[in-house]
């Protein structure tokens, strides 16, 4: 089992060929691929405009749910995807979900995973009294923990990315009671939308309407992969 928006036109061949060559530096490609995907498409934000969001509170993962309740969950969160015509893009469940599914967001591409969880362990250092009232640990076992590829994302990581990348995230979720829950950056006003849906503490992916998905993420036929 695996781990418990933007509408212009994609990275250049030049950047992704300089990235995968290690070339230029990952933190200068982010930053031009994030300029170029800065406009925001806020149509999701309109369809969803009739739900309401719950308060978030960060957390870290404590609990996971038996296969019987995570079958339910599933179902519920596809349900609910289908019911507002959004499309997931599904990332890979190898412990880096929620870095991927924020990659694939921020960049169109969840390759770019070991540099978001980057920023945002950087964004923990750094700005410890934010978040350390969260982590039931010692706050540096917490942060060189995440700094771990496969370390899975949690609540905390969710509003550090938030903070850092100063983008409204919002989860389409599988929980019984919540369908929505937005993380919104704690002193400054977002400049983007972030969606994610999330499986509860299973998985994490990217969401979009068909006609905003990346070329590349296109299904061969038009039906919704549900």
């Amino acid at each position: 089992m695996s781990h418990i928006f933007q509408n212009q036109a994609g990275p250049s061949t030049n950047i992704l060929s300089c990235h995968e060559n290690d070339t230029k530096d990952d933190r200068t490609i982010a930053l031009i691929l994030s300029e170029e995907y800065a406009n925001i498409d806020n149509e999701i934000a309109r369809r969803l405009s009739n739900l309401s969001s719950v308060p978030h509170v960060p957390r870290v993962n404590t609990f996971f749910p038996s296969f019987s309740d995570a079958s339910l969950d599933h179902q519920r969160l596809l349900h609910r995807l289908n019911t507002y015509g959004l499309y997931e893009v599904r990332v890979s469940g190898d412990g880096n979900c929620q870095f991927r599914a924020l990659s694939d967001q921020l960049y169109w591409s969840s390759e770019y995973h070991k540099h978001v969880r980057k920023e945002i362990v950087k964004q923990l250092k750094e700005f410890p009294l934010y978040y350390e009232g969260y982590v039931p640990m010692k706050y540096k076992r917490y942060y060189k923990k995440m700094a771990k590829s496969g370390e899975w994302g949690d609540h905390v990581t969710l509003q550090a990315a938030a903070d850092k990348f100063q983008a409204k995230i919002c989860l389409l979720t599988s929980f019984r009671d919540t369908c929505f829950v937005e993380i919104v950056p704690q002193n400054q006003a977002p400049q983007r939308e972030l969606w994610l849906s999330f499986w509860s503490e299973v998985h994490y992916n990217s969401i979009y309407q068909l006609r905003d998905l990346p070329v590349q993420s296109r299904p061969k036929k038009k039906h919704w992969l549900f």
